[in-house]
């Protein structure tokens, strides 16, 4: 087990959370189920309690702790993409299985977890800084899915 591992609450669906992010995302995989050697609050022995899981790289356990918590915007994935296909392809796998899109390259997971489907172009663009980092700032805050092409126009003016 990684000494830092991201642990997010579930109610009930940390398994099927973490295989939809395995077949979504590469560099992630659903590594271990455990199931609860009693009762416990919101289930009884033998269901799934935790998972163990990566997404992108980044180890995660998911706790299927029950309704007692929900998720908000101050915790999510950022996932990176280097074109439009690939902003594509991760956003419309997440909004088109349940999810729901918001603001400014975010979307949310049917699981309620927030994903920021961020283009490189982008976060390249901020660390320019100056006229070319507003530029793509406002372009940006038009958005719900980042749209690439809008960015790089906004970059050179």
């Amino acid at each position: 087990m990684a000494k830092n591992t991201i642990c997010v609450w579930y109610d009930k669906d940390a398994e099927d959370a973490a295989r939809f992010y395995a077949e979504t995302f590469p560099d992630s995989a659903l590594n271990a189920v455990h199931r609860a050697p009693g009762d416990f609050p919101s289930g009884k022995e033998g269901d799934v309690l935790m998972v163990e899981f990566t997404v992108a790289g980044i180890p995660c356990l998911g706790l299927n702790g029950g309704p007692t918590f929900t998720h908000s915007e101050a915790f999510s994935f950022q996932i990176s993409t280097d074109d439009q296909e690939e902003t594509d392809r991760y956003w419309n796998a997440i909004v088109d299985n349940g999810g729901q899109e918001s603001a400014c390259g975010w979307c949310k997971d049917k699981w309620g977890i927030s994903w920021q489907i961020t283009p490189r172009v982008l976060m390249e663009a901020m660390a320019a800084g100056g006229d070319e980092a507003k530029r793509a700032f406002a372009a940006m805050m038009d958005m719900k899915k980042i749209d690439v092409a809008t960015i790089e126009a906004a970059r050179r003016g």
